[in-house]
């Protein structure tokens, strides 16, 4: 019996909004390429996210170490778009400090 050897891609979509997701799941190829960054390893990955397959996972990360200037860029574009929505929502967003420091120095109920 020999191994028949089959090219598979990897388990990443893009959705409409232009978001990478890994596999079947919602969760976003950034949050699975960070968190082996900060040095989780594929089982704690899926442990966090059960929506993800350990088999997903672990071929999200073999096309990021595979393709990292490509990963990175993509990782570096979605960061600075996270940046304007966070910058656009803080123009909008009322400062909510004084009214939590107002809560929080009410004595308990």
């Amino acid at each position: 019996m020999s191994l028949i050897l089959e090219c598979e891609l990897p388990p990443l979509c893009e959705d409409e909004a232009g978001a990478i997701r890994v596999g079947n799941s919602r969760v976003l190829l950034e949050i699975v390429i960070r968190s082996f960054q900060d040095g989780a390893s594929p089982e704690s990955i899926v442990y966090r996210y059960p929506t993800l397959s350990l088999s997903d996972v672990y071929n999200a990360i073999g096309y990021y170490l595979r393709h990292q200037d490509t990963v990175a860029a993509y990782l570096d574009k979605r960061e600075r778009l996270a940046d304007t929505v966070q910058q656009r929502l803080s123009g909008v967003q009322p400062d909510l400090s004084l009214i939590r420091s107002r809560l929080l120095s009410q004595p308990n109920l």
